[in-house]
């Protein structure tokens, strides 16, 4: 059965770019814009409540912070500090959470931001499903600019990718000029700068200890750093017969866990056709040994262009959207298809994030395995919801199996007397 049409999450006023969601709060945060073209359609980040309400999972607008005439293209998120990539820089924001001020205070901030804070209901130009919560109050958030710093120098200077660390310690941004920068966090302090593609990244994957780091380009590689040094190129289709070396690109690579697997790691990439072609060839993604950078398994996953991707905390799901606005779930261990949308979003997926598997997460899910989360240009954020997948316990496999057994071993003796 196919799965229902996804729920409207949040619409806002603006064409959607990115969305992170917290992992120790039910929060998510989208943002976007429409640049600095007087167009009259704003720039911002927009912070959401998640809630369950009535076996639901809804959406509420808790805070708007004004962007001016930079619309956020890529963001990054650790802990309460969100790394915005905007035009040719990285604006980094500090983010704080309090209780509401009592009736009839003043709450001025002075960062730009939009109060009086507020939920807000219905489909429409507010947030999905949006209400108040059990106790009829809505957090304050606080945004605070710490500093912005310049991460891509080509004539059409755009920040393409940025990423944080697992640890927080370091942020790596990559963009249209094809370097890779990577920055001390806190202090932004730059500690390496080499040009790692002939043209435009599209992807980062920092490896979890910080020694290695894996960028996607545009100019047909996907190359392991270790510093400024190149460790090896990834070629995943020298296994597969009859594709040229320049008729794919790379568009995405993450590094992920391996469910029930301590401390083994998987990089997972997507390659999409260079040109278009009047039947499209299928996209296709493939899965690394995260330490030895040897592939493992490649699976097409479709002939529509692939825009973006995402792994879920255990790594057990992958997520994509695609630039016809359709969002898929594969299971990383084989990387078949599990769930599927077709033009979920009447355009291009920009951003796909899953629901975080921390408590917070978990008491979102509402009893589903996973729950993705899909923007677009369209202005839109939809929920994907993945039902549980029903499984037998192993012990009552064990006993099925025994059972058969033991009644193929009577049949036989039936048939066939002095059989034993």
């Amino acid at each position: 059965m196919a799965p229902r049409r996804p729920a409207e999450l949040y619409r806002a006023p603006f064409p959607l770019y990115t969305v992170r969601l917290h992992p120790r709060r039910p929060l998510a945060i989208t943002a976007g814009g429409g640049g600095a073209a007087k167009t009259g359609i704003r720039n911002g980040v927009h912070f959401l409540q998640l809630e369950q309400i009535g076996g639901q999972l809804s959406a509420s607008l808790l805070h708007c912070h004004d962007t001016e005439t930079r619309a956020t293209m890529t963001m990054a998120l650790a802990g309460d500090v969100i790394a915005a990539g905007q035009d040719n820089s990285c604006h980094i924001l500090r983010f704080s959470l309090q209780e509401p001020e009592a009736p009839g205070a003043a709450g001025k901030d002075g960062s730009g931001d939009k109060g009086p804070r507020r939920r807000r209901g219905g489909s429409g130009g507010g947030g999905g499903g949006g209400a108040q919560g059990a106790q009829g109050r809505a957090r304050e958030v606080r945004v605070e600019s710490l500093q912005r710093v310049r991460t891509d120098f080509s004539p059409d200077a755009l920040q393409k990718a940025v990423r944080f660390s697992a640890d927080g310690a370091l942020l790596a941004t990559g963009g249209a000029d094809g370097f890779l920068r990577l920055w001390e966090f806190p202090s932004m302090k730059k500690t390496l700068e080499f040009r790692a593609h002939d043209g435009e990244i599209e992807d980062i994957a920092l490896g979890p200890d910080n020694k290695q780091v894996v960028t996607a380009g545009r100019d047909f590689q996907c190359c392991v750093w270790q510093q400024d040094q190149l460790v090896t190129g990834l070629r995943w289709h020298e296994n597969l017969p009859g594709i040229p070396d320049k008729a794919y690109r790379y568009q995405a690579c993450r590094f992920g866990a391996v469910e029930g697997s301590a401390g083994a790691l998987r990089l997972y990439t997507v390659q999409v056709p260079h040109k278009r072609e009047r039947r499209p060839p299928p996209c296709y993604l493939t899965k690394w040994d995260g330490k030895s950078f040897l592939p493992l398994l490649t699976r097409p996953c479709g002939s529509e262009v692939v825009s973006c991707l995402s792994i879920s905390d255990s790594g057990t799901f992958l997520g994509l959207g695609t630039v016809t606005g359709s969002v898929a779930i594969h299971i990383a261990f084989s990387l078949q298809r599990l769930y599927y949308v077709k033009e979920a979003h009447g355009i291009v997926v920009t951003d796909v994030a899953f629901v975080p598997e921390s408590r917070p997460g978990r008491e979102l899910l509402g009893g589903h395995e996973a729950a993705l989360l899909s923007v677009a240009v369209d202005s839109r954020c939809k929920l994907h919801l993945l039902p549980t997948r029903r499984s037998l316990p192993v012990w009552l496999l064990l006993l099925l199996c025994a059972g058969l057994i033991v009644a193929t071993i009577l049949l036989l003796q039936l048939t066939f007397p002095g059989f034993l």
